[in-house]
C-alpha cells in the first residue's frame, strides 16, 4: 500500500459540525440548509448520531422544489405535519476517523447517499461528503 492509500478520512472531513437535534423542527432544518449552503445534516440525540437528513429528503416532502432558491421564507404546513425523525434516513452507515480516504470513496461510490458521518467512541466527530472527496482529488493535481 502506498502512503497515499493510507491517508485517514480525518484529514479531509468537516469537523465544524452543523447538526440537528431529533426534537428540532423541519423549518429549522430548512434554515440550516439555506444559511450554510449544505446538503446533509446529521441528526443527534445528545452526542449520538441517530440519523441523517438530506436536502433531498426535505424537498421530497415540501412541494417547494421549484421555489426553493428564490423565496427566503417558505412557510409550509407540511413541515408541521412531519418530524425530523420521520423524514431522516435511520439506517446510516458511518466510518471512523482512521478509515482511509480510499475506503470512504469506495463506500460513497457504491451507495445512493453522498455523505458519511465520522464517529469515534459512539460520538459524532465529523462528516465527509462526495464534495470533500472531489476537493481532495483536485488538490492532488
Amino acid at each position: 500500500m502506498s502512503v497515499r492509500q493510507r491517508i485517514p478520512v480525518s484529514t479531509i472531513m468537516t469537523t465544524n459540525l452543523i447538526s440537528l437535534n431529533v426534537t428540532d423542527g423541519l423549518d429549522k432544518a430548512e434554515q440550516l440548509f439555506k444559511e450554510n449552503s449544505i446538503r446533509h445534516i446529521p441528526v443527534v440525540k445528545g452526542d449520538n448520531i441517530i440519523g441523517m437528513l438530506s436536502l433531498t429528503d426535505l424537498l421530497r416532502i415540501s412541494f417547494a422544489d421549484g421555489a426553493y432558491e428564490d423565496e427566503e421564507n417558505i412557510e409550509t404546513i407540511v413541515y408541521n405535519m412531519f418530524s425530523i425523525q420521520q423524514v431522516m434516513a435511520k439506517k446510516i452507515e458511518y466510518v471512523s476517523p482512521d478509515t482511509t480516504i480510499k475506503e470512504v470513496a469506495e463506500i460513497l461510490a457504491s451507495k445512493e447517499f453522498h455523505a458519511l458521518p465520522v464517529v469515534e467512541n459512539e460520538k459524532l466527530v465529523g462528516i465527509v461528503t462526495t464534495t470533500d472527496l472531489i476537493e481532495y482529488l483536485l488538490a492532488q493535481y
